[in-house]
């Protein structure tokens, strides 16, 4: 690791400056992309600004049909939150598939949102809801927000502050985990509001998240996993790596698609 200067700011305000001055410095929520990163001298900012001391963060609100979470809310406590469980009962099952139980105790869904890895499980649902991404200086869709692979629409010296989920009629993920990392290979966020359906894929594109609209035409005509007995999924743009080929990952996609429907 090498050497930073360390900053734990009090105010939102406080943190946005120590960014503005600071080209190469980081944010950091729970640690558990960049400590690792680190240790490996992978990154090397030269400021580390710790947000785990500015209030109003965390926690989780439900008002009228939207869930509102804070940015600095553990993945533990969106999967066993009792709010959460009964408005969006999908989204507190993925929380509860992150990694293993110290990192879902340390992980914090706006850090994970932020940093936006191709593998990782909140951008599906955020995609897959329709997500309203709040940051210390504006609103984001998720269309909006995700713009590649490590890439979203953050600008210099903003900060993800909460995520606001619309509520569905319907909602399910399912995931095909890497036995090792917890990682998914392939997952999928289904989601029915209303008239529109959504479906987001995550762990299988070359470009990180991205939403499978043959999947969303299928279903916007019958929401049942019989709609999809045809999907097939083009490997062309997917990861193959040695955890599996883009056909392997493809194939995942089409079965995790439909279990997710099933379940929802």
């Amino acid at each position: 690791m090498y050497d930073f200067n360390f900053h734990r700011p009090k105010s939102l305000r406080k943190a946005a400056a120590i960014l503005a001055e600071n080209e190469e410095a980081k944010l950091i929520a729970g640690g558990q992309t960049l400590l690792p990163t680190m240790k490996q001298r992978l990154a090397a900012p030269s400021d580390v600004v710790d947000l785990s001391a500015i209030s109003g963060l965390s926690g989780i609100e439900l008002k009228g049909r939207k869930l509102q979470i804070g940015a600095m809310t553990k993945h533990y406590d969106v999967a066993t939150s009792q709010v959460v469980r009964e408005a969006l009962p999908a989204l507190a099952d993925l929380a509860g598939m992150i990694g293993d139980p110290a990192v879902r105790n340390r992980g914090t869904i706006g850090g994970s949102v932020a940093n936006n890895d191709p593998a990782a499980d909140y951008p599906a649902a955020c995609l897959a809801l329709n997500a309203t991404i709040v940051t210390n200086k504006r609103r984001m869709t998720a269309d909006e927000f995700f713009t590649g692979l490590f890439d979203t629409a953050l600008e210099d010296g903003e900060i993800i502050t909460k995520v606001i989920f619309p509520l569905p009629k319907r909602a399910a993920y399912a995931k095909f985990r890497n036995p090792a990392s917890r990682y998914a290979m392939a997952g999928v966020f289904v989601s029915k509001r209303g008239r529109e359906v959504r479906v987001a894929v995550t762990g299988a594109g070359s470009d990180g998240v991205f939403r499978l609209t043959q999947a969303e035409e299928m279903l916007s005509k019958r929401f049942s996993e019989k709609a999809l007995k045809d999907l097939t999924v083009d490997p062309d743009g997917l990861v193959g790596d040695i955890h599996g080929s883009a056909e392997y990952r493809a194939n995942l996609v089409a079965v995790m698609t439909r279990r997710a429907v099933a379940a929802a």
